[in-house]
């Protein structure tokens, strides 16, 4: 990518999880504009990086429990 090049979307996923360690759907939607991460997670894991994914669960503005899930990039054991 050159200077003057704009960052794909999948470039910009794979540096927030280096940057931030992880990425949620609402990361991506509100950080990134990216509304489809679990397409460019499959890209991304598709070109050989390892990343795996965990649930979780929050609770939504109204207090109700949810499970959203966390993408990282997988660390070699």
């Amino acid at each position: 990518m050159n200077a003057n090049t704009k960052p794909t979307q999948r470039e910009r996923v794979k540096r927030y999880m280096e940057d931030f360690g992880s990425i949620t759907q609402l990361d991506a939607i509100r950080d990134l504009g990216v509304l489809r991460l679990s397409a460019r997670i499959m890209e991304l894991k598709q070109s050989g990086l390892p990343i795996e994914g965990k649930f979780e669960k929050v609770k939504n503005r109204y207090n109700e429990a949810v499970q959203i899930k966390r993408y990282a990039i997988a660390v070699a054991q």
